[in-house]
């Protein structure tokens, strides 16, 4: 199978700020998060020859995104839970690498708080789907399943509990750390270990700041041709891999799930990893931006993407590995857990931060001498689950 690797380049990308968007409507926040990827590609909405547009609960379709200037060009919606808006980028870049169009847009955006949920709603009960179908529902809610990573990781590799939660607190400090030094993000208060640990229980051992926050945003991205993005800007983003792997439930229907790894995320990442020339990601990968929903799933996530070896993530967060200053800085920009958590958007928000930091344009969050990044998501619940890796790089193999 023939590798996207530097196929495709990102030239342009824009990020609203995230959080309880009172003010804006759906098509404000996508015009928000275009027009600023628009200026930085240097381009007008008539350049575009074709767009993507990811959402998950807001409702629109692509002839939302009508404000933006588009006109009579292919524009479709998808939906892959909460890999939505890497599914959007996935569409651009393949479009873009096929031949079928030399410019596309990729954009995600949600719109929850208008809703009223305080969480992302999922079936309650099996057989009782959103959609009205019969197929085998969690039967818990989200909090509850990625608390099932936590305390099985803590029996299985021996970590009391009073120890585990601490290790948990110590990314969602890390995560506040980092968000604070971002003006878009959701929240921008610090944390001590002590107020995450002490913090009202939602599923042990996760308390309410190890769970990510409810947001409105939108991101964008604007993809072209490899060999043609130094016409747009002199520091383009290239793709070096890309790879999305859906389970089949396996985790939640097998009786021996072990619970401390996400199946899915390992063979996306592995994926990425071969398209993008990656055999040691622990020293080549510069920064990573992770799906941090709940802390329990960042734990498990530097082992799944081969960052710390397996049972070694604690060791490591003790060290300050995945810190601002560290070996291998994890959500520079606050992650999920402090930027927030807007679906559709949350992908390309991901990959706007690499952007940046791949530019060197980061600010006081700026990793020392950046080249490769990764995006992961998860789509879905543990053992049930959309992984989504996307590696960037800021130089032409």
């Amino acid at each position: 199978m023939e590798s996207i690797r530097d196929k495709v380049a990102i030239v342009g990308m824009g990020c609203t700020h995230f959080g309880e968007r009172w003010d804006m409507g759906v098509e404000d926040l996508l015009v928000e998060a275009a027009h600023e990827a628009f200026e930085d590609a240097g381009i007008v909405p008539s350049d575009v020859q074709a767009a993507w547009l990811g959402t998950v609960f807001s409702g629109v379709t692509a002839i939302t995104m009508s404000p933006l200037g588009l006109q009579y060009i292919p524009m479709t919606r998808v939906e892959n839970m909460c890999a939505t808006g890497s599914e959007a980028l996935r569409g651009a870049a393949y479009a873009v690498a096929s031949g079928a169009c030399d410019i596309a847009l990729a954009i995600g955006v949600e719109k929850l708080k208008d809703s009223g949920q305080t969480g992302v709603k999922g079936p309650a009960i099996v057989g009782d789907n959103p959609d009205g179908s019969s197929a085998i529902g969690s039967g818990f809610s989200a909090p509850a399943s990625f608390a099932y990573l936590g305390t099985r990781y803590f029996h299985h590799y021996h970590l009391a509990p009073e120890y585990g939660k601490e290790l948990i607190a110590r990314i969602a400090v890390k995560n506040h750390d980092n968000g604070a030094l971002n003006p878009k993000a959701h929240f921008h208060n610090k944390l001590s270990v002590q107020q995450v640990v002490k913090a009202p229980i939602v599923a042990w051992p996760l308390g309410l700041f190890d769970c990510c926050g409810v947001s409105d945003g939108a991101a964008a991205a604007i993809v072209v041709r490899a060999d043609m993005a130094k016409k747009f800007r002199p520091d383009p983003i290239y793709v070096k891999g890309l790879a999305i792997s859906v389970g089949a439930r396996q985790g939640v229907m097998r009786q021996d799930y072990d619970y401390v790894h996400v199946e899915e995320n390992v063979r996306a990442s592995k994926m990425a990893y071969d398209q993008a020339g990656v055999t040691d990601p622990r020293k080549e990968i510069s920064l990573a931006e992770v799906h941090d929903c709940f802390t329990t799933h960042e734990l498990i996530l530097y082992e799944d993407l081969g960052f710390s070896r397996r049972g070694g993530a604690g060791a490591d967060i003790e060290a300050g590995t995945f810190t601002l200053s560290g070996e291998l800085p994890v959500n520079t920009d606050g992650g999920l857990k402090c930027f927030g958590h807007p679906l559709g958007a949350s992908g390309l928000r991901m990959m706007y931060e690499i952007y940046k930091q791949l530019q060197e344009k980061a600010g006081p969050r700026q990793v020392k001498n950046p080249r490769l990044g990764l995006a992961h998501n998860l789509g879905g619940n543990a053992g049930m689950g959309i992984a989504s890796c996307v590696v960037l790089g800021n130089e032409k193999s």
